[in-house]
């Protein structure tokens, strides 16, 4: 299996004739102010197999994105709608609206459900949501290797059950910047992080026992994002501070080859890059 990070939560996965992605988008624009299409991401290899959706914010569910790179009525695997009203529901209507304008193949999945896919298994596991919304993080297996991926995922109280399920896993990806947001529809504000931040990134990788804990859900160049929006100055530099040898920070467009690594059994530890 091959992982190729994609930019902000986006992952590829590779593994015999299959490609799956992860959280894969193209625009960025309702996060970021000034960015322009395509900066700093990077597209697809080829043809995508399936594609899985750990939540309907903007910055992790790119309809448009999605049409374009899977292949006829491959699956799109999401959680389920928001509850409540439409002003409850503020940040998953613009991608729910546009998921069916595209009329891609989308399956709400229920947490601890598997689905078999080609080469894959993906499993959705319960994740916390730092706004309130539905979200899903996902394990993801084939050649004999494992893969976690966190969204944008708080720290729970999950991640034992999870690691009682599946762990060890060859590679983790973990958000990483942070982010203390402060929104319209949520006042009174909160100062905790809505997303995870270095320290508690790498506190989760160890519980899942991950060879290789890789953050993600940062830009190293830290481009202006929405008002509101306050991540951690320095993600990677704290991340390998408490990731330790786990850490892999894995610049955006290159790959991870799990099968020049050992299996999950973690005879063969990662060393800090």
């Amino acid at each position: 299996m091959r992982l190729r990070r994609l930019g902000w939560a986006g992952l590829e996965i590779e593994a015999g004739d299959g490609r799956l992605v992860i959280d894969y988008v193209r625009d960025l624009s309702p996060l970021f102010t000034g960015w322009k299409s395509g900066e700093g991401l990077a597209a697809p290899s080829g043809k995508v197999t399936a594609a899985l959706v750990s939540h309907l914010h903007r910055d992790h569910t790119d309809a448009a994105a999605l049409a374009d790179v899977l292949a006829p009525a491959a699956p799109v695997l999401r959680p389920a709608p928001g509850h409540g009203d439409d002003v409850d529901n503020v940040t998953t209507l613009p991608a729910e609206h546009e998921l069916t304008l595209h009329r891609l193949a989308a399956e709400v999945v229920d947490p601890w459900s598997t689905r078999e896919i080609g080469p894959f298994r993906a499993t959705a596991v319960p994740a916390v949501d730092g706004l309130g919304d539905p979200q899903l993080n996902w394990v993801v297996e084939a050649d004999g290797q494992r893969v976690f991926h966190g969204g944008d995922t708080m720290f729970h109280g999950y991640w034992w059950l999870i690691a009682r399920r599946f762990s060890p896993f060859d590679a983790a990806f973990l958000p990483a910047n942070g982010a203390v947001v402060d929104a319209p529809h949520l006042q009174p504000p909160s100062p905790l992080p809505a997303a995870m931040d270095p320290r508690q990134a790498a506190a989760a990788a160890e519980i899942l026992d991950a060879r290789y804990a890789v953050p993600m859900h940062y830009e190293a160049e830290q481009p202006d994002k929405i008002a509101g929006y306050v991540e951690v100055s320095d993600p990677e530099a704290e991340f390998r501070l408490h990731a330790g040898r786990r850490s892999r920070v894995l610049p955006v467009g290159e790959w991870l080859d799990l099968a020049d690594t050992a299996g999950p059994s973690g005879t063969s530890p990662a060393q800090p890059i």
